[in-house]
């Protein structure tokens, strides 16, 4: 099942079969358990004026690759701004929350542009795609990801945080008109900014999510985007960070940030 056809799946049922393939580790991938939710987000808003502005996602508990029953709620519906909660449920139980509000422009005499200048990388066309391999999350077959700065992950890097370009694979996806579920699932390909420390192959998931969505996306499926993930704090198991995302022009998608939870 491709990813639009799942996506359309989503839109018209409330129970989907999650399929194979998208597994990050013991878990489906959360990228794209955050894209479902959005997917049904999206598509209980009426207004055509009204674009995502930002979204809170929990991870409760581990996605299985089986059924999954999504909800929704209009928590409030106002002239300028809809906000939606979706939940994802297995077993009788919410695995997944996501909180998210869109609003249609206003007329306001505020206007500051005060956005993080974007690092210069080497265009990913001249750098090395990471392969795919075995021992990876198997996810990992729908994206084609491009390190441009910092170390890898497992590494025992003595400093966290990274940077570089990721895209989904034209060799697994068609390429079309990219959407904003479509975006979400990208964005959280790249692993928490303190992987380079580990010393050796740990376990480290998101616990929450948060996405300012600052410029829509009118891009396609298979374009390229620019990563920078910077770690602010991290002690006790938990770490805390933010991250950008901008298109292959430099113009700001998204600002991200996320606590994750870390066993090392």
């Amino acid at each position: 099942m491709s990813l639009l056809q799942l996506f359309e799946d989503v839109k018209q049922n409330e129970w989907i079969d999650i399929p194979a393939g998208w597994l990050q580790g013991r878990t489906v991938f959360g990228g794209l358990v955050a894209g479902l939710l959005m997917q049904k987000a999206c598509s209980h808003i009426q207004d055509s004026n009204k674009r995502l502005l930002s979204c809170s996602v929990t991870f409760v508990g581990p996605v299985q690759q089986r059924s999954a029953r999504l909800t929704i709620e209009i928590l409030r519906e106002g002239k300028s701004v809809t906000t939606l909660e979706t939940r994802l449920w297995q077993d009788g139980a919410v695995q997944t929350i996501l909180v998210a509000s869109f609003g249609a422009p206003r007329v306001s005499s505020i206007k500051v542009k005060q956005e993080p200048i974007a690092p210069t990388y080497v265009q990913p066309e001249n750098l090395s795609v990471i392969p795919f391999a075995k021992h990876m999350p198997e996810c990992f077959q729908h994206f084609e990801v491009c390190w441009a700065e910092g170390n890898y992950p497992v590494t025992a890097s003595e400093h966290p945080d990274f940077g570089g370009w990721s895209r989904f694979s034209p060799e697994q996806h068609e390429n079309r008109q990219l959407t904003l579920p479509d975006l979400i699932v990208l964005m959280d390909i790249w692993p928490p900014g303190v992987l380079p420390m580990f010393k050796q192959v740990a376990p480290a998931s998101s616990l929450t999510w948060h996405i300012t969505y600052v410029n829509s996306v009118q891009h396609q499926l298979c374009d390229w985007f620019k990563y920078k993930v910077v770690t602010e704090h991290a002690a006790e198991g938990y770490s805390t960070e933010y991250a950008y995302l901008w298109d292959q022009s430099d113009h700001l998608i998204a600002i991200l940030r996320q606590t994750v939870t870390v066993f090392t």
